[in-house]
């Protein structure tokens, strides 16, 4: 997974007025959550700000991104946690990371991408993907960009569940009763009188 430094400033002052007065500078007020003083470099929470536009690129993008949070000296391996807008204006307004560590597993959801032509497809159906993300449990260094599903045994009426799924090094948590995509009938499909052949089971993933 690729990661994505983000460099910000520390925030010393706290309350409603100067949040105001960073969101009027083009600041937004930043907080990390995670691991102990020690481990944090003497401090709990660590309370910085970025400018709007380094994050654009972060919170805009449809995957999923590890972060360098670079605050001084120091580096924290990040996941983003919350992001709060505005009700109105749609601009972000606060942003909550949280710290990961190589030895201790986190839980995050990446988007999923379906291969190849399902059988049923070239029996004349048509495949409907379900869902775009996956919720999967692991350490950092074991999550890819996206996970790949492959659909070329997929025949005509069956589907691919959540608990079809299997990847190297990662826990599936999404519920096993999800649908995750499904080939269905289409008036050609059914005009030919073709049945689905494949039988539902685990999926190669990449």
């Amino acid at each position: 997974m690729k990661s994505f430094e983000l460099k910000g400033e520390p925030r010393k002052v706290f309350g409603k007025k100067d949040s105001k007065e960073l969101r009027g500078k083009d600041l937004i007020p930043c907080v990390l959550y995670g691991g102990t003083k020690e481990e944090n470099g003497g401090e709990g929470n660590v309370h910085f700000v970025v400018t709007r536009e380094a994050v654009r690129k972060l919170i805009y993008s449809p995957l999923v991104q590890l972060v360098d949070v670079v605050v001084e000296d120091k580096k924290y391996k990040a996941l983003v946690q919350e992001v709060q807008y505005h009700p109105v204006t749609d601009k972000i307004m606060h942003i909550d990371f949280y710290r990961i560590f190589e030895n201790k597993p986190v839980v995050i959801e990446i988007p999923i991408v379906l291969e190849g032509l399902a059988q049923g497809v070239k029996m004349g159906g048509k495949l409907f993907q379900a869902i775009r993300k996956i919720k999967v449990r692991g350490l950092w260094k074991d999550f890819p960009q996206v996970l790949t599903i492959n659909v070329e045994n997929l025949g005509l009426g069956k589907s691919i569940m959540a608990s079809d799924l299997k990847f190297d090094n990662l826990e599936v948590l999404t519920a096993k009763t999800v649908m995750v995509a499904i080939v269905k009938q289409t008036r050609a499909a059914k005009g030919g009188g073709a049945e689905g052949t494949a039988e539902g089971g685990a999926v190669p993933a990449k």
